[in-house]
């Protein structure tokens, strides 16, 4: 496996705008700081092992089975779950189905961006 390519454009413009912005060369460290940050990765959100883990519970397959599994499992779960299906029921009841759809959907993408890395 070949290093990561060292990335160095977060550094030169955060260190430009710094300086812009504060008119000191403070500025330039400062912004050269927050721009090795973004370069590194540091701010980014990672999934962690766990949540893959729970993604597939979530839409109740393996995680060894083929995408067209995992996509029939979406359709079959937002199907059930869509917030449409409820949309003259109680209030509390059209919010629950509107955060199980949105579970679904993060599950499904969850899964689907992690295997798009691993391709």
């Amino acid at each position: 496996m070949s290093p990561p390519k060292a990335r160095f454009y977060g550094k030169i413009l955060g260190a430009l705008l710094g300086f812009a912005l504060l008119r000191h060369p403070i500025g330039i460290l400062l912004g050269a700081v927050l721009g090795h940050a973004l370069d590194a990765g540091w701010l980014l959100r990672r999934s962690k092992p766990q949540a893959l883990e729970e993604a597939y519970a979530l839409l109740e397959v393996s995680p060894d089975a083929s995408e067209a599994d995992i996509d029939q499992a979406y359709r079959r779960l937002m199907a059930r779950y869509h917030p449409d299906r409820v949309a003259n029921a109680a209030e509390e009841i059209r919010a629950l189905a509107e955060a199980r759809a949105s579970a679904i959907n993060a599950a499904y993408d969850r899964i689907m961006a992690a295997r798009r890395r691993a391709a």
